[in-house]
């Protein structure tokens, strides 16, 4: 997939991305009036020294946060995305251009300026919003804490890009045999290296839908983190909303759980699932019948998928 010319900002100034559009209909939503500012040619600048640039191509039509770091060289420390969750009021997408690439943190977009201007001087870094984000992603929103925060303060490494598509990334090379029991209760992974795609649907337990995805056995992914894993995914058409990872935690806890990263509401954000539980919720969020943040355990509360008596 094929996206314009890369836009690159005047120095000091963070690039505004529009990328939400149907056809000719205006897609900012109300986002420029929440922001505040004032017009300077074609900047917005808000409060003293923000400057935003507004970036509008319908070739950037659903460009993912992950995929902008890869396009927008010297952009600076952060881009914001005006993306279809923040036009329909879910606040912008600020994306990590310098210390994780590619993963992302929302922030509500009457504070967009303050934020912005602290990210820009150096009084906040970008690990402080990620600690500080709430289940739905949004920067010290009152949707409560995650009983799974994502990893801030991630190491630089440098990893190859993903394989498109569903994907089971194995990141944690310790323990052998709990691997194939994990790839065992996930219904085995056939000679393609899939997982769930043989599964007789009569045999289906809808309650607990089958994981189906690509499975990515290679130690080149060894100790990937959730925030690294938006940035490897490449753009496309058919762009998957999660990667799970079967990291450390998998084979040390009861349930195996599994590590789900959000590709498209807040990239890089993390769901803690047990196993049996993954399927389900990549089969809803496909069909749009869920959202991500319903899938994050919220800090000292019992998950739904343990008090259902659908989900024992």
């Amino acid at each position: 997939m094929s996206f314009p010319e890369r836009p690159q900002p005047e120095t000091g100034e963070v690039l505004l991305l529009r990328t939400c559009y149907e056809g000719d209909t205006e897609q900012w939503g109300g986002l420029l009036d929440e922001i505040g500012g004032r017009r300077e040619g074609d900047v917005l600048v808000v409060g003293d020294r923000v400057r935003l640039r507004p970036i509008e191509d319908s070739r950037w039509d659903s460009l993912r946060g992950g995929n902008v770091p890869a396009l927008v060289a010297d952009g600076g420390p952060v881009a914001v995305l005006v993306d279809l969750p923040a036009v329909y009021g879910d606040g912008p997408l600020l994306v990590d251009l310098a210390a994780t690439p590619g993963r992302g943190v929302r922030g509500p977009s009457a504070r967009l300026g303050e934020i912005l201007a602290a990210l820009l001087d150096g009084t906040l870094e970008f690990d402080h919003l990620v600690r500080d984000m709430d289940v739905y992603g949004m920067y010290q929103g009152d949707g409560g804490r995650p009983a799974f925060p994502t990893p801030a303060a991630v190491p630089y490494r440098s990893f190859p890009a993903l394989p498109t598509g569903e994907l089971l990334v194995r990141t944690c090379f310790d323990d052998e045999e709990g691997w194939r029991d994990l790839l065992d209760e996930l219904g085995g992974a056939d000679e393609q290296g899939w997982v769930g795609a043989d599964l007789d649907p009569d045999d289906i337990d809808v309650d607990h839908y089958p994981l189906t995805a690509s499975v990515v056995d290679d130690r080149a992914f060894e100790g990937l983190l959730p925030g690294q894993v938006p940035a490897l995914v490449p753009p496309g058409t058919d762009n998957p909303t999660l990667v799970v990872l079967a990291d450390a935690r998998t084979f040390a806890e009861p349930g195996r759980p599994l590590t789900v990263v959000d590709l498209y509401d807040t990239p890089g954000h993390v769901a803690v699932l047990p196993c049996r539980m993954v399927g389900s919720m990549a089969a809803n969020l496909e069909i749009a019948n869920m959202d991500f943040h319903e899938f994050v355990a919220v800090e000292d509360t019992e998950p739904w998928w343990q008090s259902s008596p659908s989900h024992p």
